[in-house]
């Protein structure tokens, strides 16, 4: 199981990352959201930041869509986010693992080019996804 440890640990290990003051955690590359806590509303409640629960940024509607229904256990989403390429994951749903590759997943598709091909190489990932 993975927690709000796991995804800080992973995020700041991706180059030029920036982690932005919040009550949760909130990552950006290139001034671009890429992974953060969510930020659970409620009518007439006040909002609640759940650091048990992370936005990922997902590139598409068929990416989120398939996230939705290939994995209800770990991904959901809400009216809020209709028509945005984000997901929520219940992080005691997912190995640390598979974590990493949905951080770095999302980071990847935030990034600019540059900044992806240089780390790409320096890890050996082969081309970088466009």
């Amino acid at each position: 199981m993975a927690d709000a440890d796991d995804v800080r640990q992973l995020a700041l290990a991706l180059p030029h990352v920036v982690e932005i003051d919040s009550d949760g955690f909130d990552f950006r590359v290139a001034g671009k959201g890429f992974v953060w806590s969510y930020p659970e509303r409620e009518p007439g409640r006040p909002r609640v930041i759940r650091t048990d629960i992370a936005v990922l940024y997902v590139g598409d509607e068929a990416e989120k869509q398939a996230l939705l229904l290939g994995e209800p256990e770990r991904f959901f989403t809400t009216p809020a986010y209709d028509g945005l390429p984000l997901v929520m994951l219940r992080l005691d749903q997912v190995t640390v693992e598979r974590l990493s590759e949905l951080v770095t997943d999302a980071w990847r598709m935030r990034a600019p080019d540059g900044i992806v091909t240089e780390h790409t190489a320096s890890n050996g990932w082969g081309t970088p996804a466009g």
